[in-house]
């Protein structure tokens, strides 16, 4: 039953992955690498700001789930941070490393990546682990715990209701696993990850909880 439990969702993160390869200019296209061109390019612009004013210069950033780079990861590397973006999509790397020469960039499979320890002064992840399935979501937080420095700070997008699903989204199958924001925040402090605070970040008719938390 494990196996096929692993097998189920890595097929899950699979359909992800094959999804944004398809998607990703219809997702977002280039012109997203200037400010304006996206609905949440405000949202982000004020996450990045106020992470931002948490750290030292130079800081050493992750951005987990980077898509093509733009806004957030752009948004970072602006900043000076030194930004490394992981995304599941070879297609959305490619395209990021293009449109944001100031950052780092490899394609991985979050779920399966590592990283050396107390790597980063930060996490973010925007609107990226709801893909991902919410077994491999409790186990990521522990690890990004790890790759975190001690006071790090993890910035990201989690569910806020109870939901999962694959629809059509762009004219592809994706795939969708929210934890309502409860359990979402207590598989954080569960992680060694306390929620300094977090935030209802309406989209539609639902939407998401946008939380910050520190690194023990």
């Amino acid at each position: 039953m494990a196996d096929a439990n692993e097998e189920l969702r890595a097929s899950r993160r699979d359909l992800v992955r094959r999804g944004y390869d398809a998607i990703s200019r219809a997702y977002r296209d280039d012109g997203a690498a200037n400010a304006g061109t996206d609905e949440h390019a405000d949202h982000y612009e004020r996450w990045v700001d106020e992470l931002a004013q948490l750290l030292p210069p130079r800081a050493r950033v992750l951005d987990l789930g980077c898509g093509a780079g733009v806004p957030a990861t752009k948004l970072l590397a602006e900043k000076k941070f030194d930004v490394l973006g992981l995304d599941i999509s070879a297609v959305q790397i490619e395209r990021a490393r293009e449109l944001v020469p100031g950052a780092t960039f490899e394609q991985a499979d979050m779920v399966m990546w590592d990283h050396a320890p107390a790597s980063f002064d930060a996490v973010v992840s925007f609107y990226a682990l709801i893909h991902v399935p919410l077994q491999d979501q409790r186990t990521l937080f522990p690890k990004i715990r790890r790759w975190l420095r001690p006071g790090g700070y993890l910035l990201a997008i989690v569910g806020f209701e109870r939901w999962t699903g694959i629809e059509d989204y762009f004219g592809t199958a994706m795939f969708w696993d929210h934890a309502d924001r409860d359990t979402n925040l207590a598989w954080l402090i569960e992680a060694g990850l306390v929620p300094l605070w977090d935030r209802f970040v309406p989209e539609g008719n639902v939407g998401h909880t946008l939380v910050l938390a520190q690194a023990t």
